[in-house]
């Protein structure tokens, strides 16, 4: 099937089988692997992109579904070669260990700001509740997405 999908910004065309999940068509037909396979059930997260300005699990969506859509993968959240206030405030507070969820933690983190603008510590621990580190134990992702906030 043909899909059309704006991606960071550009439209793309790919002839792709039905059963494609955008994950695999972003990192195999686009070659953006910043958007990290984790465990293909949804469980972890580290497949978070924006679809329509909304952080949504690639692994959960086919191409097809996509299609017409605009779709935001972390490549796509620097803007002429700035960091997105999200991946300083992960740099600057130590968010990051072995950086396999970073992506997906970022973008999920984005979505949660873009709906609630100014959480309480509370509030973001259970906004990415379904995002898994395996390194952190969440603290200093928890207080990056504060600092975040504050920007």
């Amino acid at each position: 099937m043909k899909v059309s999908i704006t991606v960071n910004g550009t439209t793309t065309e790919s002839d792709v089988e039905p059963r494609t999940l955008l994950v695999h068509y972003l990192r195999e037909h686009l070659d953006l692997t910043g958007t990290n396979v984790g465990c293909d059930t949804s469980s972890c997260g580290a497949c978070t992109v924006h679809l329509n300005g909304e952080a949504v699990k690639s692994c959960t969506i086919l191409a097809v579904q996509a299609d017409g859509t605009s779709v935001k993968t972390i490549e796509g959240m620097s803007t002429n070669g700035e960091m997105h206030p999200m991946q300083q405030a992960f740099m600057e507070n130590h968010g990051l260990q072995c950086g396999y969820c970073t992506p997906g933690m970022v973008m999920a983190a984005v979505g949660l700001l873009n709906e609630n603008p100014n959480p309480t510590e509370d509030e973001v621990r259970f906004g990415l509740e379904g995002n898994l580190c395996r390194c952190t134990g969440y603290h200093n992702i928890v207080k990056s997405v504060l600092a975040a906030a504050k920007k």
